[in-house]
């Protein structure tokens, strides 16, 4: 559907890693952060991202400090 997958699932990971082509995958963790936090995260993403900056490519939701 040429929809970028937000996901807390590491399988979406290997399929990127194998080089599977995919719309973009968020990947985060649902425990260390409130949903406000996961929405504000994916608000500035797509802010910022337009969709041929996302295909092919994988952003974590909360990078590591």
């Amino acid at each position: 559907m040429g929809r970028v997958v937000c996901t807390e699932d590491d399988d979406f990971l290997k399929l990127a890693a194998r080089g599977i082509e995919h719309a973009g995958i968020i990947k985060g963790v649902q425990d260390k952060h409130s949903i406000g936090d996961w929405v504000n995260y994916l608000r500035f993403v797509h802010s910022i991202c337009a969709p041929d900056d996302m295909r092919n490519n994988v952003e974590h939701l909360f990078p590591v400090e």
